[in-house]
């Protein structure tokens, strides 16, 4: 008589899955357009990926259940990380893996409005002073210095441990 093999038993790594995930979306283009309607007329809302860091960062965690909806703005994403039990964490510690990071506002000129407009900028930490998030000038996820070597500051972080 032939045994039966058992299925083996198999638990999901959330939080190692999530972190490679942020890892890996380097160099994707699926953040650079979110398409809406205003007046009737159809525009790219993240504006060929200049302004998709909000929509790059609630996509992943959106991906993993740990929000309620995708965003477009900086804003609107930290209210579903605190709604959604998000700690803010203090910046004098070591950041965790898989922070949410936002940078302090930015003054920058927008060639869609011709407008001077500024704006926050959210990303993730990765680790050993890198952060990953959304380049403006290249419209997708890039790994940097967590600090822009200097040039833009933390303002907030918030951690919600991953199972």
């Amino acid at each position: 008589m032939k045994e039966k093999k058992k299925k083996p038993k198999i638990k999901l790594l959330k939080k190692e899955t999530f972190l490679k995930m942020i890892l890996n979306s380097c160099g994707a283009s699926v953040w650079k357009n979110n398409y809406g309607l205003i007046n009737g007329k159809k525009v790219d809302l993240v504006q060929n990926g200049n302004l998709s860091c909000a929509f790059y960062v609630s996509s992943i965690l959106k991906l993993f259940n740990l929000i309620d909806d995708l965003h477009l703005t900086v804003k609107s994403t930290e209210k579903d990380l605190i709604k959604n039990n998000f700690k803010k964490i203090s910046l004098s510690k070591n950041i965790p893996k898989g922070s949410v990071l936002i940078w302090q506002e930015k003054k920058e000129y927008n060639p869609y409005n011709k407008k001077i407009e500024s704006h926050f900028h959210i990303g993730f930490y990765v680790g050993n002073k890198k952060a990953i998030s959304i380049s403006s000038e290249n419209g997708f996820p890039v790994i940097h210095h967590y600090l822009y070597y200097g040039k833009r500051e933390i303002i907030k972080a918030y951690y919600k441990e991953l199972k």
